[in-house]
């Protein structure tokens, strides 16, 4: 600082600068929320909600505001980490364009004749890693992205017997068949299903650790106390359990801490899967994250008009602030307990997206058993699939 400044604020009995509240980080797009909240209300009251966890208020599309299907959302910023949410929501339509390629003497043919468009709806959210930029991208970019990809597939898309498939063949030029070589599964979707492949990993370039963290799996985290005790351990080449005494090396924080939804990877992410986290590291130190975290997304393809859709089937998207606090059932509990009653509503799933944020408050012990209360920023969509039929409209 300058001595002008320091003689002006402290020498004449200047005020002291107001503290700036913690903004977003930069980032390659400018942070703001999703264009479908704009005019949105809050529940309570953004102006006189205090500053407790379970008084922030909850934001949700204002009523003239429809989403595709009619969908709802809601979203509320938790346990004064930031003035700002990480998470990021995105949701409209598709328009897939459809050429019909010909000859060179088709062209100009071609010029006069309209594309033809699929018309898809797209719903999405993504949660930052220690700040919003990555998800902010994401939001902003990915369903752009989709879209060309699509289009380099229409003909598939549309045929009576599409082409593609994930067995034996690649889904992209990018991706070595990634999904068949590590035998990706659907209970893959937490940190602990794949502790094999994360040692392995270490096992194979143990300069990733820095000599900071241990490859090896204990039962429970080990302390100074343990030292030359028999204990049990698994390495990445095992398939069960084994013993050891405990040595010096064995102390370092574990790779993976933890099990289920609360295994950390190297004491950082809760997540096996990841966007834009090239330059993440541990904090405070230069150990990166990304050769342990994947990029390939898990897909579940459901064709809708297989399916037996009733006015209550719906898809809830949440960020994991929800699901850290109510379990899958407990969530199936709360849609079929509220959407039956209220079907004369037109913005009932919007209310249920509310609904399903309060719940994650602390309020309602007969779902949570201890009225957990979520302390991570919560964002919710309800999509209503019976509304696919209907034609749902976009922002």
């Amino acid at each position: 600082m300058s001595a002008g400044w320091f003689r002006r604020r402290f020498l004449t009995g200047g005020p002291l600068p107001a503290p700036r509240p913690p903004g977003p980080r930069a980032s390659p797009v400018p942070y703001r929320r999703p264009r479908f909240l704009r005019g949105s209300g809050s529940s309570p009251g953004a102006a006189d909600a205090s500053r407790r966890s379970d008084a922030r208020p909850v934001r949700s599309p204002a009523r003239g505001r429809t989403l595709p299907w009619n969908a709802g959302y809601a979203e509320i910023i938790n346990a004064e980490k930031s003035e700002f949410n990480e998470d990021q929501a995105a949701c409209g339509k598709l328009c897939i364009r459809r050429y019909e390629f010909g000859s060179e003497e088709d062209r100009e043919w071609l010029t006069l004749c309209p594309e033809e468009f699929l018309m898809g709806h797209y719903w999405a959210l993504f949660d930052g890693h220690g700040g919003p930029a990555a998800a902010i991208l994401a939001a902003n970019t990915l369903h752009s992205c989709l879209r060309r990809q699509l289009e380099a597939v229409v003909e598939g898309m549309v045929a009576a017997q599409p082409p593609m498939h994930l067995s034996g063949r690649c889904v992209c030029p990018s991706d070595p068949q990634f999904v068949e070589e590590k035998g990706i599964k659907a209970e893959d979707l937490v940190i602990g299903a794949l502790e094999g492949a994360f040692q392995e990993c270490a096992f194979v370039y143990p300069e990733l650790l820095a000599d900071e963290f241990t490859r090896l799996e204990f039962p429970r985290r080990l302390k100074g106390d343990d030292l030359g005790q028999k204990v049990l351990f698994r390495d990445h080449h095992m398939s069960g359990w084994s013993y050891k005494c405990v040595e010096k090396s064995d102390l370092k924080y574990p790779l993976i801490h933890g099990h289920g939804r609360q295994a950390r990877l190297l004491g950082t992410l809760a997540v096996s899967r990841g966007l834009g986290d090239h330059q993440l590291r541990v904090l405070d130190t230069n150990i990166q994250l990304k050769p342990f975290l994947l990029s390939v997304p898990q897909v579940t393809v459901l064709d809708m008009d297989q399916l037996d859709l009733q006015e209550e089937d719906v898809v809830v998207m949440a960020t994991d602030g929800l699901w850290d606090v109510l379990s899958n059932e407990q969530v199936a509990w709360l849609v079929r307990s509220f959407l039956p009653g209220n079907r004369e509503d037109p913005h009932r799933f919007s209310e249920l997206a509310q609904m399903l944020i309060h719940s994650t408050q602390g309020k309602d012990d007969h779902l949570t058993g201890e009225g957990q209360v979520s302390y991570d920023d919560v964002s919710v969509f309800v999509i209503p699939l019976n509304s696919q039929s209907q034609g749902g409209s976009g922002y």
